[in-house]
């Protein structure tokens, strides 16, 4: 995945919350619920996104410390680990103000996607199940 900053475009594409729900309600399954007073996003009943730091510019992805890994190595200036025991699990910070649409959407994918994989391993999901797409391999 390569995406250039918002930072490196002279024209503005920084991303809003509003920007962050719209394509987190696209993704199949997706609902938006509120935990502790924070917007969040769920697949099958279960959280892969939030807005709970939206006042600080951030939204909020659920990933692997590996994937975590792999977002902040490429855009440091977008993808930031969420302070303490959550950001050591993968919980991610997003800045909004740096990120473009397709960023967004390809770490929203990610974080959705993510989800999807461990409501399957975990037997029935809490609600409105959703499969991960097959992914075809190529010969």
């Amino acid at each position: 995945m390569f995406s250039v900053p918002c930072s490196l475009i002279p024209v503005p594409c920084f991303m809003t919350s509003s920007d962050f729900r719209r394509i987190a309600l696209s993704l199949p399954g997706a609902e938006e619920g509120s935990h502790m007073g924070a917007v969040d996003f769920r697949v099958g009943g279960r959280i892969f996104a939030t807005l709970a730091a939206v006042k600080l510019g951030y939204g909020n992805l659920m990933l692997t410390p590996e994937q975590q890994q792999a977002f902040v190595e490429e855009q440091p200036e977008v993808f930031l680990p969420i302070a303490g025991g959550w950001g050591r699990n993968g919980a991610t910070h997003v800045r909004l103000s740096e990120a473009n649409e397709d960023l967004l959407r390809g770490a929203l994918q990610t974080a959705w996607k993510l989800r999807v994989e461990k409501n399957e391993k975990v037997g029935k999901p809490k609600a409105n199940p959703v499969k991960a797409p097959k992914l075809s391999r190529s010969r």
